[in-house]
């Protein structure tokens, strides 16, 4: 990805202390990693690092970037100190709105007072920019799916790994209270033996036709939501995958992308599971879990109109929050690069009609 020069005067240098022992940042700050979001790294030294807030760059401005920056304005934790994005436009309108604005990755990636970068660039972008930041040394949250392919994710925890910097990857449904409540349940034993997940996300409009054809198709933009939450909730993974598609579509630009489709699984332990997947929902964006146990069964509508976007804005605040708690040496709340791939092997089995 490549960013113009831009001129911008950033916020004050004062800089966090990570918890991470590992590479030496550019300005002298150290940062480790623990890509496969294991134990919890040592607490820091340094005091002030607990009530600071913790100073963020966002790399790209398009939906989803600036969806992000909406959610952190209400922050008492995080503050975006800069963006780089490539469209004038949006540099523009940022600028109005107080952001210290780049259109170079390198220029915010040079900043000395970054404590993590939020990447939300399209998906065929993310490793590029991963190479960038860790080779720089800076923690990471990414976008989901962390790349297009399985290995693309898997490169991205390599060097994150190799480079000894933190990288975590944005599947946001951990962060819904509701979902951690559902999970406690299902790990504490409540439901019994799981016989039958199933997880459903119908958006109510599809994204633009251009930015389809770059994300993967159906099962990789969407799905791995849905893969990444089943396997997060039961702790268990996903095989014998068959799929159905829609053979409708509203968008023939759309390149071939189906409108919905399904996938049926089996779990590792047993239990089978149903993904349902629609770009199109009259009635807004769903997002429903419904688990069935020998002991007990529960549907959870999490996510529903009309409070389904309060919903999904405050589960992003509450993930950079847990990112920049796992940064200075907090518990690792998030999803791993390996998570990631994990929900990716998933999507392209579902793709490919396994």
């Amino acid at each position: 990805m490549r960013f113009a020069t831009s001129r911008f005067v950033g916020p004050s240098s004062k800089r966090i202390v990570h918890a991470f022992p590992g590479t030496v940042r550019h300005s002298g700050t150290r940062a480790g990693a623990r890509p496969d979001g294991g134990s919890a790294p040592p607490a820091i030294s340094d005091a002030r690092a607990v009530t600071e807030m913790f100073r963020l760059g966002v790399v790209g401005a398009g939906r989803m970037g600036r969806t992000h920056l909406a959610a952190l304005s209400s922050s008492r934790q995080v503050k975006v100190v800069a963006v780089a994005e490539t469209v004038e436009a949006t540099r523009a309108e940022l600028t109005e709105q107080g952001y210290a604005v780049s259109a170079e990755l390198g220029d915010l990636l040079r900043r000395s007072d970054l404590d993590g970068i939020l990447i939300a660039t399209p998906s065929d972008h993310h490793l590029e920019v991963v190479d960038q930041a860790t080779a720089a040394g800076i923690p990471i949250l990414c976008e989901k799916p962390c790349g297009i392919t399985s290995a693309q994710a898997r490169r991205a925890a390599e060097l994150a790994s190799q480079r000894s910097v933190p990288l975590q990857v944005a599947y946001w449904r951990r962060f819904v209270p509701e979902l951690q409540h559902l999970k406690a349940r299902i790990t504490s034993g409540a439901f019994g033996e799981i016989y039958f997940v199933a997880c459903y996300q119908w958006d109510e409009e599809p994204p633009s036709a251009m930015f389809r054809s770059r994300s993967g198709g159906i099962f990789v933009d969407m799905g791995v939501h849905e893969f990444d939450q089943m396997q997060w909730l039961t702790g268990q993974r996903l095989s014998n995958i068959s799929v159905a598609r829609a053979q409708t579509s509203v968008d023939p630009a759309a390149g071939g992308d189906p409108d919905s489709a399904a996938a049926l699984c089996t779990l590792d332990r047993g239990a089978t599971g149903l993904v349902s997947l629609g770009r199109r929902h009259i009635h807004g964006d769903i997002c429903r879990v419904d688990v069935f146990g020998s002991r007990d069964a529960a549907e959870s509508r999490f996510l529903a109109p009309p409070n389904g976007t309060a919903v999904f804005m405050e589960a992003l605040k509450l993930q950079a929050e847990g990112f920049a708690s796992w940064v200075r040496g907090g518990a690792a709340a998030g999803a791993s690069a390996e998570d990631a791939v994990a929900a990716l092997q998933a999507a392209e089995r579902a793709a490919g009609g396994e």
